[in-house]
């Protein structure tokens, strides 16, 4: 193979492709930024860090990635693009030197039940072709082991016109073999409905029996079944014949006609399972959670016992492990069985579903199994379970965006994912990190940091450049960035005890603890040890439990804090009682909203595949309400000027004077408690950030009575700052005679607590066991846990 040779002496010009070594942002006014101008080198990592609030995923997901999105999208043909979402460009005057951007954000995984970590990953349909090809017996294509597809055989005949008279009828049959369970139907679980707390069986239809959301005396529902001529509305349900009793509670769907009108009348069960049961839990309104938890039990299937597989998918084994035992392992220990697999026909088959595996453990979540819901995922569980499909890519040039990578990672496990960003980054590609925990900030070869405050506080960039600089800066990041918590002197006694006895769930080993009460008690461990187990499956949970878990808050554009937390009913009611008015008056979500715009305060036009354009309304000129609302005032403002207050100002107004409301005070002092003073009221929850999100939950759960405080993760999304807020919050908590108990990996929050409990020493089958308890000081001085190791080096201990 000849060369030629390079008679190039001299040092050659650079090359111009070589100077676009930079992403330019000029410019940005995005949500909260303030012409944010910055220029971010390419092929290094850069962390962007600031207090909740302060702009960060404004800049780097709102700006940056979703530019590099819409440029993208662009590129399909107008047919492809009508049927992709129509993104808007940022509010950016200059966006230069972007990239293919890949999010791997915090949003949790769909939580659909037949939805599994293995079929999000795609380590699922690798395992049904291996079946497929090895299993014995053979029973079927890939599509005979997926709990996703249900057997299925028709036949039937068509008729085939030749012309002239001549026709012929053929006859033709179809077959399709699923691996779904009949009984549960993929799903794993079967559920009973108590039919007590359904309806009061002592009363009538006409007396208004149902103790269902939404089955109101009045209401339509309820007018179907009592005016569908099916029963005696004034006998009791008690006393309905077997033939009623089955009308009432399980016939299928029947025209009825009522004053006139054509409706559909059905059945009360199968009616509530289409309702309600078939809808993900976690997206449901607070209400109706609280009615499906009380009415409805869940429990395994028995025909499938829980594998979600039909006796038929779970015969075919590969020596004597079937599909069902296959992903039912830790995810480890199933790398270790495919390694010992050596066909040479399904050779890169084995390849990559190794690779898949191996990915998985290298990342910390070995302890997982691949049919384990991903709707049980954490949040920082499901953004690692994304990062799988990326870590063999051979794709460089890339620009990786991550929205606090660190999220629910132990100490310990935390050098491991920034190993992984390294690796990342050496590629070739340009890694994007919002992070706020100092062992990720560490190894950032750049550095932004935005602030001051949060809101309109912040929005501007306070610092640019390396982590040396930025540790000397003078910024509320530079300043806390070596804060460390210290133990505390003295710790609080405990006024009682919660007993838990035999801890089975999950991976818990018969755990016997006794959690203290009256006190700040942090549940510990490396992630995959059993925590959540322990807290959330294993705590019992009698009236005064108040636990505040992971799941996101959900809320359109017209959702806000005001909404959200329920501070606009006092407020409603507070301007309608000073006006003579209907409260509903008040909200520009019903008779209030500005008849232009629908209460929204934009118009907006669909330009089909072009991206759509959002107006201010020029009658309400943003307000969202009618103009006759507006001269109604309370205390002298109207009520789009209350909902532009910021919490602070609207603590002030509720708490005296004129428009002093005690009901909105309290809430907006628990908003104020929680950090988030600086939030108007009416700002959309779409803008909020993440730490924001949390903590404006947090305020709302204040709300509820009870005597134990569980959280999990608090500071998810938090500022080192805001962290000392938080500490200051669980205090109080815990001064006013509450019990905290919280589940954490911030070394901050262990050294304040009263209490640890660690469990361990590993992940998965490796943990599950409590492995210390007592004070942090204890921890600290014994080191006998991996917590204890890492807890010490941050106290200096």
């Amino acid at each position: 193979m000849s060369r030629a040779t390079d008679t190039d002496t001299g040092s050659p010009e650079p090359h111009a492709a070589d100077s676009h070594d930079l992403i330019r942002v000029h410019g940005a006014r995005e949500n909260n930024l303030k012409d944010v101008s910055i220029e971010i080198p390419k092929r290094r990592l850069t962390v962007f860090t600031g207090v909740s609030g302060s702009g960060k995923s404004s800049l780097v997901f709102d700006t940056i990635a979703a530019e590099s999105q819409r440029l993208i999208n662009e590129t399909y043909s107008a047919f492809l693009q009508g049927f992709m979402p129509n993104l808007a460009r940022p509010e950016v005057d200059v966006l230069d030197g972007l990239t293919t951007a890949i999010t791997v954000d915090q949003q949790r995984m769909g939580s659909d039940p037949r939805s599994t970590v293995g079929t999000a990953t795609d380590a699922n349909a690798m395992l049904r072709i291996l079946f497929s090809r090895l299993g014995t017996p053979h029973i079927g294509p890939p599509a005979a082991y997926s709990f996703n597809v249900a057997s299925v055989s028709a036949t039937g005949g068509f008729t085939v016109d030749r012309g002239a008279e001549k026709t012929k009828t053929e006859k033709v049959s179809f077959s399709r073999t699923g691996g779904m369970c009949t009984h549960c139907e993929g799903r794993g679980t079967v559920s009973d409905i108590d039919l007590t707390q359904l309806y009061d069986d002592s009363k009538s239809l006409s007396e208004d029996p149902f103790t269902i959301p939404t089955y109101t005396g009045d209401g339509w529902v309820v007018r179907v079944i009592s005016e569908s001529g099916f029963f005696d509305k004034g006998k009791p349900i008690a006393k309905y014949t077997k033939k009623e009793r089955h009308d009432f509670l399980y016939r299928e769907p029947t025209k009825v006609k009522i004053n006139g009108v054509n409706l559909t009348y059905e059945g009360l069960i199968p009616k509530l399972q289409k309702t309600f049961l078939s809808k993900d839990r976690e997206s449901m309104q607070p209400h109706i959670r609280a009615f499906v938890d009380r009415a409805v039990t869940f429990a395994e299937c028995p025909e499938c016992d829980g594998t979600r597989l039909s006796e038929q998918a779970r015969s075919s084994k590969i020596g004597k492990v079937g599909i069902a035992d296959a992903c039912a392992m830790e995810i480890r220990d199933l790398a270790g069985w495919v390694r010992g697999l050596t066909e040479p026909s399904v050779a890169p088959l084995l390849t990559k579903l190794q690779h898949t595996l191996d990915s998985f453990v290298e990342i910390g979540l070995g302890y997982l199994s691949l049919d384990r819901a991903s709707g049980t995922l954490s949040g920082g569980e499901a953004q690692r379970t994304k990062m799988i499909r990326h870590l063999g890519s051979s794709l460089t040039d890339v620009t990786y965006v991550f929205d606090e990578p660190s999220i629910g990672l132990h100490p310990h496990d935390i050098q491991r994912m920034n190993n992984l960003l390294l690796r990342l980054r050496d590629k070739g590609n340009t890694v994007l990190v919002v992070e706020h925990k100092p062992e990720t900030i560490a190894i950032a070869d750049h550095v932004v940091d935005l602030g001051p405050g949060a809101g309109t506080a912040g929005g501007t960039v306070c610092f640019e450049g390396t982590v040396e600089g930025l540790r000397a800066s003078d910024g509320v990041t530079g300043r806390h960035l070596d804060d460390r918590a210290t133990l505390k002197e003295t710790v609080r006694k405990a006024t009682g005890r919660l007993e838990i006895r035999g801890a089975g769930a999950n991976n818990l080993r018969d755990v016997d603890v006794d959690i203290p009460l009256g006190v700040l008690c942090v549940i510990t461990g490396v992630a995959g040890s059993g925590k959540s187990s322990l807290v959330h499956g294993s705590i019992p949970a009698p009236e005064g439990v108040v636990s505040v878990d992971q799941t996101p808050i959900r809320g359109s554009r017209r959702s806000n804090p005001a909404t959200y937390t329920g501070l606009l009913d006092p407020i409603r009611k507070a301007f309608a009682k000073a006006n003579g008015v209907k409260p509903a008056l008040f909200s520009a979500n019903s008779e209030g909203a500005c008849p232009t715009c629908n209460g929204a305060g934009v118009i907006y036009t669909d330009l089909a595949i072009m991206q759509s354009v959002a107006t201010t309304c020029e009658d309400c000129e943003g307000k969202r309400f009618s103009a006759s609302v507006l001269e109604y005032h309370l205390g002298g403002r109207d009520i789009s000027e209350v909902l532009a207050m910021p919490v602070t100002e609207a603590e002030e107004f509720f708490g005296s004077g004129e428009a002093r409301t005690p009901a909105a005070h309290r809430i907006l002092q628990r908003l104020t408690d929680v950090g988030l003073g600086y939030l108007t009221l009416g700002q959309p929850l779409t803008t909020l950030s993440g730490g924001e999100r949390q903590r404006l939950k947090l305020a709302v759960h204040m709300a509820d009575k009870g005597g134990v405080y569980v959280l999990d993760e608090p500071t998810t999304g938090l500022h080192l700052a805001d962290v000392e807020q938080l500490l200051g919050l669980l205090d109080r908590l815990v001064d006013s005679g509450k019990s905290v108990i919280v589940i954490e990996h911030h070394q901050a929050v262990m050294a304040h607590a009263d209490w640890i409990v660690d469990l361990g020493p590993g992940a998965g089958h490796d943990g599950g066991r409590v492995v210390f308890e007592g004070t942090p000081a204890d921890l600290v001085a014994a080191r006998s846990t991996l917590t204890g190791e890492h807890l010490a080096a941050y106290v200096g201990g």
